[in-house]
């Protein structure tokens, strides 16, 4: 993975709870890396050994760690790194989600080795539908969870995710059912 996700990780750690128990994850981790660099790769074994380290040292589940950082992606990480790329994928959460494959090909021009996960629509209807998601990076199913919150929180949009299928119990791949409803006034 690129280093901004660490540098999220970080990011997101150091703000709840401190520099002093950032340091001690890096270190129950393993990881003697100073400083991540953005568009450096690493490998994913190192974002694995971070989160876990986390939920150890936090003592936090890994769900509610990931879960956590997939909102804190989307309301900072995302903003920061391609914020206009944000505004410019759509103006709601359904239009947003819908249009979430050409937003990763967008992406993946800065990023030339990036091998991001897919995402496909189906059985859109008004305040509801379906969302595929295919990765070869196994157990990121509540980052997506946290993301699709962020999301809500974005467009201020009340959202309710269910996971419909899992990869993990035999699924080809991840389906989350995502409800939606009006967008709070602005």
């Amino acid at each position: 993975m690129y280093g901004m996700v660490n540098k999220a990780i970080e990011d997101l750690v150091v703000k709840n709870f401190g520099p002093e128990k950032w340091s001690a994850i890096k270190e129950k981790a393993g990881v003697d890396v100073d400083v991540f660099l953005s568009n450096e790769g690493y490998p994913d074994k190192v974002t694995y050994d971070l989160v876990g380290a986390a939920s150890e040292v936090l003592g936090m589940s890994a769900r509610d760690i990931l879960i956590a950082f997939g909102e804190h992606w989307v309301l900072h990480t995302a903003r920061q790194g391609y914020g206009s790329m944000l505004e410019a994928n759509g103006r709601t959460l359904p239009e947003f989600l819908l249009n979430l494959p050409s937003f990763h090909s967008r992406v993946a021009m800065i990023f030339p080795d990036l091998q991001p996960p897919r995402f496909s629509c189906t059985d859109v209807k008004d305040g509801e539908m379906m969302l595929h998601y295919h990765s070869h990076r196994p157990g990121l199913t509540d980052f997506v969870v946290g993301l699709l919150q962020g999301l809500g929180k974005m467009f201020g949009t009340p959202v309710e995710i269910a996971v419909a299928e899992l990869k993990s119990e035999g699924a080809d791949h991840d389906v989350f059912q995502v409800r939606w409803s009006q967008a709070a006034p602005a």
